[in-house]
């Protein structure tokens, strides 16, 4: 990506839900002034929320620049009633070339001083999805994008057309599904789609968080333990660091990745969602979540049916809060999402 805005010599367009000024988001607050000092166009949006911290701040050093800068819904916009949020992670350069995926500006990618990394991936596309996604930028006028590479952009629409897509693919598939999520919550739609794929033979496996950055996000995810594996579902935890990826392929052949996750809040949010048919790129993206799983923990069916009925209780009433409350937000997102 730095590479890329090095290189660029016409426009730059980056969109990221978090981007922190710590040293890896001053190499990005370097590369993008010097690209806007030396004429290229170059235009940053950020969230007010995912970057509240260095928002501002980043802001006035990039405007500085000549960078056009936005935060998008700042704080203060909750007072009007605005929180939805975009949570897309693109850029585009030189409408040639585009990163889509789930990452953000920030140290945390990197790891360092005895933290890991945070296990997330992003794909590098090139071809006629870097000249749609330039007009879909431009414009909301523009058809959809047909093709073995097909990018899907949410708006004041909301992301179900980006949920349609995980549906279709799920439902679609005959022998495996692997699926990586960061933040797993799906409805009962989706829950049914990868319960039944598991029922009729396809074999599924979940890659999920054994901790995450988000408190209660893994506890809240394995409500779910119990329906799944019941079902056939092959789920494993990563422990390592945090996951933030929002991946699939299914038989081996579709490859889906992007800002997208499987929560209410995605529906509401401004997402971005990859949908790839090349067997190269299918293939990568099938390696990364295999060399995760095989260093992940297993969660085994005596495990789960192990738990105290304290335990379970207490998760049940605690997570049964926290996925209506979500759900809730995810409802007053989508009535006042908009510009």
């Amino acid at each position: 990506m730095l590479a890329a805005i090095e290189g660029a010599r016409a426009s730059v367009h980056l969109e990221v839900y978090a981007f922190a000024l710590d040293a890896t988001g001053e190499r990005f607050a370097d590369a993008l002034s010097a690209a806007a000092r030396r004429g290229v166009r170059v235009r940053v949006v950020v969230d007010g929320i995912g970057s509240a911290l260095d928002g501002r701040q980043i802001e006035m050093l990039l405007g500085s620049a000549g960078v056009r800068v936005r935060v998008y819904h700042p704080l203060a916009s909750l007072l009007l009633g605005r929180f939805a949020r975009n949570h897309r992670k693109l850029l585009l350069v030189d409408d040639e070339v585009a990163f889509v995926g789930g990452i953000n500006i920030g140290d945390q990618y990197r790891g360092g001083d005895g933290a890991p990394a945070w296990a997330d991936l992003a794909a590098e596309v090139r071809g006629p999805a870097c000249a749609w996604l330039a007009e879909r930028l431009r414009s909301r006028g523009v058809p959809p994008l047909h093709g073995p590479v097909r990018l899907l952009l949410s708006g004041i629409g909301g992301g179900r057309p980006l949920r349609a897509r995980y549906l279709k693919a799920i439902g679609a598939a005959r022998r495996t599904v692997r699926l990586a999520h960061g933040y797993f919550l799906p409805d009962r739609r989706l829950v049914r789609t990868i319960t039944a794929a598991a029922r009729r033979g396809v074999e599924v496996v979940l890659l999920l968080p054994g901790k995450s950055d988000i408190p209660l996000a893994a506890t809240v995810a394995s409500r779910l333990y119990g329906r799944l594996l019941r079902a056939g579902v092959r789920i494993h935890e990563w422990e390592r660091s945090v996951l933030h990826a929002k991946v699939a392929v299914m038989d081996g052949q579709r490859l889906l990745i992007g800002s997208f996750n499987l929560d209410p809040l995605s529906l509401a949010n401004l997402e971005t969602l990859l949908e790839v048919q090349l067997p190269g790129a299918v293939r990568a993206g099938e390696a990364w979540i295999a060399r995760h799983v095989e260093a992940a923990r297993p969660v085994l069916p005596g495990e789960v049916a192990a738990r105290s009925a304290l335990h379970r209780r207490l998760l049940d009433l605690v997570g049964s809060w926290v996925v209506r409350g979500t759900r809730w937000i995810g409802r007053l997102l989508g009535r006042s999402h908009g510009e």
